[in-house]
């Protein structure tokens, strides 16, 4: 397949800037994968589309702040996204700047400078500054927390590149989803902001359970497909976190005949990577580069919440995978046509599977 399979027409105003007041106060399109009929309808209504017993299962990643503007000795800007932090007060990262850099630049930031290492694809290796002593840590105890630490001190919240506007106060929550605990993502797992307290009460109410994996959503969710040929395309990596607890909660609705929703494509992502190393699923902490496009056979997911995402993106390529092609892009242009918001601050879809998929 090619990358142009996976397009359609989106008008700039439907592409969300800022989060609603509520977070449950967004639509919800409902895909019959099967048969491609498509119901409008609302979040808080979601409990309607899920049967007593099945297994909701959310990712409980928390985005970091994870820009810094910094500036060359030259005086231009630079912007630097984190992707992962690394051991000894490094970091990969993106940089942006009006003119190329080079490996042994430094880049000067409101914490000190950064020293550019090397270059590892299209990302970028940095040295950043000693960390202020702490009295509960040795002065050579320098891991991947030092790294951490300088972004959470120094950076902002990472909007994604269609938000044009500046991040505020309101989205150092609203980019998070309530269940986010683990620190490391740079990107939000953006179906989960759907819910609140009030939504899962009401999934509670109706005997539906819940469990959580982990999956640091890393800055490649948002690189453009450069192949023409998926085939071609080499997927970025993203690390995962499988739990015993997790594991028992899908076995358990496995065993009673329920489903296991994936709440976004990043938990559906790490599911079935972990799919992949065997069924049952099995504890596993590890990196996945697994790139689900259609034609792929899903072994552990029964249907999907997640937001519309961009053209040609693998993340539309996996909702694809999941309920059709076909299906999907027919749904999104029905959606485009009565003015669903899209992306991260966008409206929600509720999909099954495909007959080829499941």
């Amino acid at each position: 397949m090619r990358i142009s399979d996976f397009t359609y027409a989106l008008p700039p105003e439907l592409i969300a800037q800022a989060p609603l007041k509520e977070r449950s106060a967004s639509r919800l399109l409902v895909l019959d994968g099967t048969t491609g009929a498509v119901r409008d309808s609302h979040m808080r209504s979601l409990p309607d589309f899920i049967a007593r017993g099945d297994l909701l299962v959310f990712n409980d990643t928390r985005v970091l702040p994870a820009r810094v503007v910094g500036r060359k000795h030259s005086g231009g800007r630079v912007e630097m996204f984190l992707e992962r932090a690394l051991e000894a007060g490094r970091a990969l990262v993106q940089l942006r700047s009006s003119k190329s850099l080079r490996a042994g630049g430094e880049i000067i930031t409101p914490g000190g400078p950064v020293r550019v290492i090397d270059r590892e694809g299209e990302l970028w290796r940095v040295a950043l500054p000693a960390p202020l002593p702490r009295a509960d840590t040795d002065a050579g105890d320098v891991g991947a927390d030092a790294a951490l630490e300088f972004f959470e001190r120094y950076g902002t919240t990472p909007l994604p590149p269609y938000i044009q506007r500046a991040p505020d106060a309101q989205d150092r929550e609203r980019y998070q989803s309530i269940f986010a605990r683990e620190s490391g993502a740079v990107a939000a797992p953006t179906a989960s902001l759907h819910f609140d307290a009030g939504l899962m009460d009401a999934l509670a109410a109706q005997g539906v359970q819940h469990a959580f994996v982990t999956l640091h959503v890393g800055a490649g969710t948002f690189q453009p497909i450069r192949a023409a040929r998926l085939e071609d395309h080499v997927m970025h990596g993203e690390r995962v976190t499988i739990d015993e607890t997790l594991c028992n909660a899908v076995r358990g609705a496995k065993a009673r005949g329920a489903r296991v929703i994936a709440v976004g494509t990043t938990v559906a992502r790490a599911l079935e990577a972990a799919a992949e190393r065997g069924l049952p699923l099995a504890p596993w902490r590890g990196e996945t580069r697994l790139f689900i496009r259609p034609g792929y056979r899903f072994g552990v997911i029964d249907a999907l919440v997640t937001n519309f995402h961009l053209p040609q993106s693998t993340l539309l390529m996996l909702v694809c995978a999941f309920a059709g092609t076909t299906h999907v892009l027919d749904a999104y242009r029905y959606a485009v046509r009565e003015r669903y918001r899209f992306f991260s601050y966008g409206d929600a879809m509720l999909a099954t599977p495909a007959r080829a998929a499941a």
